[in-house]
């Protein structure tokens, strides 16, 4: 005989209605960081210490996606990948469906994660001493073997602590998710928008339990850069 939400114990219904949007907020968050991290640490190191009217204006369409209001954002995804969009035929000819789907969260996600990654790859890369950079290229080592070898390292806690900061947000992603992949429980409904869906429809304990459980681990998350920083800052 199926359960149902009414013959549930509260503790087991709450768990059931957690640990689903939990699995997939972490497997969302998750993507998304990992692929903006290659792109992002990248771009911040070609225009790290480089100045003028062209890094300026790649610094601003880098960092856009952390000023634009999430609808905004999500909006620009359809137009790019909906079915009306400009991949959008290209996309359905080639079997891919990113609208309502958790492939689409992932891509939202990860527009709105890759400014924090890019901006703290950035500050990382631009505190590592030049001179070690310049001894290095003395050497004979090339810029890309410098980067690897030299500038990433001394710059890797910075980093780690852009990821930690960059998955907590794709944790808490909301507004561009809703709009590219919608809120349909057991496929696209993160912890945010059961949240939103909880409180939507009365249901105050498992809004306060997804509310707990989203807080404890976005705190675990921030706790954890900042240790990575103060050490970092410690040793220097």
């Amino acid at each position: 005989m199926q359960q149902t939400a009414e013959n549930l114990l509260p503790t087991e219904w709450l768990g059931q209605s957690v640990w689903l949007p939990l699995e997939l907020s972490f497997r969302i968050a998750g993507l998304a960081t990992l692929i903006s991290f290659v792109g992002a640490v990248l771009t911040a190191w070609l225009l790290a210490r480089r100045r003028g009217p062209l890094p300026a204006m790649l610094d601003s369409l880098c960092t856009l996606p952390l000023v634009l209001p999430p609808t905004v954002l999500g909006y620009y995804l359809i137009l790019i990948v909906g079915r009306r969009g400009a991949l959008g035929p290209w996309l359905a000819e080639a079997g891919i469906q990113l609208i309502f789907s958790w492939q689409g969260a992932v891509l939202a996600a990860t527009v709105v994660v890759f400014p924090l990654l890019y901006k703290s790859a950035r500050a990382a890369l631009e505190q590592v001493d030049s001179h070690l950079e310049d001894a290095a290229r003395t050497l004979g080592a090339s810029e890309w073997r410098v980067f690897l070898t030299v500038s990433l390292p001394l710059a890797g806690r910075g980093i780690l602590a852009g990821l930690m900061l960059a998955f907590a947000r794709g944790m808490g992603e909301f507004g561009a998710t809703l709009m590219v992949a919608g809120n349909i429980p057991g496929k696209t409904q993160t912890l945010a928008l059961a949240i939103y869906d909880a409180f939507q429809s009365g249901e105050d304990i498992r809004a306060a339990g997804l509310v707990l459980v989203t807080s404890l681990v976005c705190i675990g998350l921030l706790m954890t850069a900042e240790l990575l920083l103060t050490r970092g800052d410690a040793r220097a």
